[in-house]
């Protein structure tokens, strides 16, 4: 193994995007977070890592296994046929390790790569591949086993810790089904282990509810006392975990909207294991699943797949359908988790109305306050950059500049940790505190919505958006209003400051700039047109850059720039509606 960091065999580190914060990334609020963390820290990686420690996760051996959860997810046979074959890609790159090798002893090309690899991600696609998978599924498990069977920080940390232990779950029985008796007994053994250590590990706040209900899916699939003790520990402290990550309106804490989905599909799966085994399903998990399914379906736009905001991808529109399939049909709300949804019969706007998620839930967050995703038709045509945590190295992604919506100087609200502080926190998200302040009246088939903040607190302007969506004509009509922040002294001695409206494309998205230089005929996978009209002072297509499963697509934006007076009001309009009407420009 090699590397610089505690990632086995890590080859280089992950870069760093230079940003241009608007104020410090960390303030005073962070010191206690940092010093509580760093003790907690060194004391967990002293007392994991004492020679002896590992014989105290033992206990009653288990040999076999209780039940087959279902994970309702989508296989990809496509992977599963290449890590078959020895080829390993997850997080957009690839490592090729034929049998007899395999990849635990060798460099990782990414850090995603790595902690995918070792969260099992690609064990459920090479089981679905038959008896051949599932064989040469045990022989890397076994591998695995015999290489990180101690406890170390990267590899036993504790999200992707919970992520092996539920696929690991959720493929037992078949592994054991192809595996001899010492191979089935050391499987178990290993489950178990693994099991215990999670429920051992720190505790903080954030995905503290999908870490339990690994745990406990781990107990559903093990025999005997070991199972039910198992099973009985997790399912007793679930229901507080899903009270804090899981809002009454179905969104999760962290503002992701695939993060719920996740969660969702985790416990349909822990449903199916105790209804297998014929126990009762715990109401704090049903009204769970019942709210997350309604966030679900108000957070998936009309081409199937969700919102990419704050870390999530849009997930795969198979994932959506199975996490929807349960809930029946029914109209989708106006809100969760802080985005509104505005919808007309060919126009979808999902708005983010809210800050963002701080402190332990911040991890993913991105500075992108009053962000747009617009769906025409089912084309998806206003979008963000996608960032998620696959693409750890572009972490310029997750400022303000990475979504659909308005900067002020190429600056960012905010921006994640980095060095040593994140090596601490991890790159959670910080920067000065701030309001987002929301208005909603739903009329005769008319929307009107409006959002403001006032963040740029070094420019001493707010910055409003007013939307408004007329449902009888599938048009959109906003305003971009940054006025002086009311009963706020100078922030500034600029009298100008510059601002940039960006609109990014879905990748594959065609933009063409009308004559009149004010008007943007849009286009996507179904070719149908939409103009995108403004009166900014200045409209340029530009290049751009999408993240899709951790590969970096290019795509297009649409930037509207201008300067705006800091002792004055500034408006900025712009407009979506279907082309093909009287008065489209030529």
């Amino acid at each position: 193994m090699s590397g610089g960091s505690d990632i086995p065999g890590l080859r280089g580190a992950p870069m760093r995007t230079p940003v241009k914060p608007t104020g410090a990334a960390s303030g005073p609020e962070l010191w206690p977070a940092l010093a509580g963390r760093m003790l907690t820290r060194q004391l967990w990686v002293e007392l994991y890592g004492l020679p002896g420690y590992g014989a105290t996760l033992g206990g009653t051996k288990v040999a076999a296994f209780a039940c087959a959860p279902k994970d309702p997810r989508p296989v990809d046979a496509t992977l599963g046929r290449s890590v078959l074959d020895g080829r390993f890609v997850l997080a957009g790159t690839a490592m090729d390790a034929p049998a007899p090798d395999d990849p635990w002893n060798r460099p990782s090309p990414s850090m995603p790569f790595a902690a995918q690899l070792h969260a099992f991600a690609w064990l459920p696609h090479l089981v679905a591949e038959g008896e051949r998978g599932v064989r040469e599924a045990l022989r890397l498990v076994r591998g695995w086993e015999g290489t990180f069977r101690r406890w170390s920080p990267f590899v036993w940390d504790p999200d992707r810790l919970s992520r092996r232990v539920f696929n690991l779950s959720c493929a037992a029985r078949r592994l054991g089904s192809v595996a001899d008796e010492a191979d089935r007994l050391a499987l178990a053994v290993s489950l178990a282990r693994q099991a215990r250590q999670l429920l051992r590990a720190p505790d903080p706040t954030a995905r503290r509810a999908e870490r339990l209900t690994a745990a406990a899916l781990a107990g559903c699939v093990l025999t005997g006392p070991t199972g039910a003790a198992l099973r009985r520990r997790a399912l007793a402290r679930l229901p507080g975990a899903l009270a804090q990550g899981v809002g009454e309106d179905g969104g999760h804490a962290s503002r992701s909207p695939e993060a719920g989905l996740e969660l969702l599909l985790d416990l349909m799966t822990l449903t199916d294991a105790l209804n297998q085994l014929g126990e009762p399903v715990p109401e704090a998990v049903t009204r769970a699943m019942g709210r997350l399914g309604k966030g679900v379906r108000t957070l998936a736009l009309p081409e199937g797949r969700l919102g990419s905001f704050h870390g999530g991808g849009p997930s795969l529109a198979a994932s959506v359908a199975a996490a929807l399939e349960p809930v029946g049909a029914g109209e989708p709300g106006v809100a969760c988790a802080g985005f509104a949804r505005l919808a007309s019969p060919l126009l979808t706007v999902l708005a983010d109305v809210a800050a963002p998620p701080r402190g332990a839930w911040g991890a993913d967050a991105c500075a992108q306050p009053m962000a747009l995703e617009i769906v025409c038709g089912k084309d998806r045509l206003i979008t963000g950059c996608g960032w998620t945590p696959l693409a750890s190295d572009r972490q310029g992604l997750r400022l303000t500049p990475g979504h659909s919506t308005l900067t002020l100087g190429e600056s960012s609200l905010g921006e994640p940790l980095s060095g040593w502080k994140a090596n601490v926190l991890g790159p959670r998200l910080a920067g000065k505190p701030y309001p987002v302040r929301t208005e909603r009246r739903d009329g005769d088939g008319a929307v009107w919505l409006e959002i403001e903040h006032d963040g740029w607190t070094a420019y001493g302007l707010t910055h409003q958006r007013r939307l408004y969506l007329d449902q009888r004509m599938d048009e959109l009509r906003a305003e971009e209003r940054l006025f002086p922040t009311p009963g706020r002294p100078d922030a500034t001695r600029q009298i100008a400051a510059p601002y940039a409206i960006r609109f990014h494309l879905e990748p594959g998205a065609q933009a063409s700039l009308a004559r009149d230089r004010r008007s943007i005929l849009l286009r996507g996978h179904s070719s149908r047109g939409w103009w995108f009209r403004t009166d900014g002072p200045d409209v340029a297509i530009e290049p751009s850059v999408h993240v899709d499963g951790g590969l970096t697509r290019r795509s297009l934006q649409i930037v509207v720039r201008g300067s705006a007076r800091t002792d004055a009001e500034t408006k900025i309009r712009w407009k979506l509606s279907p082309a093909g009407g009287v008065g489209d420009p030529v």
